[in-house]
């Protein structure tokens, strides 16, 4: 099986199985997040290193977690403009320091042949963060679980995609869960961004006006909404991954949003230039 190589270990996150496992461990024994009355059927997670937000993010997809285990697990992600066409692998693996993941080939090839993708072969992939970084969060706390990694724009095809999804779910009687993988608002010079100036007022701002506006649109299960709001007011980075997990979620029975933790890089790396993290899962 010819497996896609991890691009990212070693600086983002360990390269290593017991690095990885540290971190990991480290994360779960910081303050857990609130219980949950079960088993979430998707969730957002952020995608910067792991210093910045990969405990965030382990929290979110071990909360995932459930008896049995599920079939498949679906992650959205990539930066991408509106008229970028969806990216998908349909054979092989994804390796990481933990071991491999296969890909789901049988949704894989489904999905191919409903929608123009472009298809990534393993040897020679787009260099991507945002699905990479969950991915041992996945092997640890799922094992060897097929996986397909899909790259979906902030359009309606990202929509269509996430109902297909859903829909081959309960044709084929299997049990799916998926993960939407986008950071919110990229604020300060470094990202061109500087409309509420700098220092406190406008870390107040990103938190409690533009990125609760992207969280309140994920919380009122409002995909259509997720899309516009970053669109209009720049607070996320991959609205298609979000809002097609939203979608795919509810396809799949998900009734209610839930902000499990929120955080900004300037938590942990005071300056004018920050980014957005959010926690939220769907069941």
């Amino acid at each position: 099986m010819s497996a896609r190589e991890p691009a990212f270990a070693g600086s983002w996150y360990p390269d290593t199985a017991a690095g990885c496992r540290r971190d990991i461990e480290s994360f779960l024994e910081e303050r857990p997040l609130a219980a949950l009355p079960r088993a979430p059927l998707g969730g957002i997670v952020p995608h910067a290193g792991w210093y910045f937000s990969g405990s965030l993010a382990c929290h979110i997809i071990g909360s995932m977690q459930a008896d049995p285990p599920p079939d498949i697990l679906v992650i959205f992600g990539m930066h991408m403009h509106s008229a970028a066409s969806p990216v998908i692998m349909t054979t092989g693996a994804w390796h990481t320091p933990l071991g491999d993941l296969p890909i789901a080939e049988d949704l894989a090839h489904h999905l191919a042949a409903q929608f123009d993708f472009e298809v990534e072969a393993p040897r020679d992939p787009n260099r991507d963060n945002t699905i990479e970084l969950q991915l041992p969060f996945i092997r640890h706390f799922f094992g060897p679980v097929p996986i397909l990694p899909i790259g979906v724009p902030p359009s309606t095809e990202a929509l269509r995609i996430a109902d297909a999804v859903a829909t081959y779910a309960q044709a084929e009687k299997r049990r799916i869960k998926v993960i939407g993988s986008t950071d919110l608002t990229h604020y300060g010079p470094n990202y061109a961004f500087t409309d509420k100036g700098r220092g406190a007022s406008a870390v107040k701002w990103v938190r409690e006006e533009n990125d609760r506006r992207f969280i309140d649109a994920l919380l009122a299960l409002a995909p259509g909404r997720v899309i516009d709001e970053a669109q209009r007011r720049q607070n996320a980075c991959c609205a298609g991954a979000a809002a097609a997990c939203v979608e795919a979620a509810m396809g799949l029975g998900a009734r209610e949003g839930r902000l499990q933790a929120y955080a900004n890089s300037h938590d942990k790396s005071p300056g004018d230039s920050f980014v957005g993290y959010a926690g939220v899962v769907f069941f």
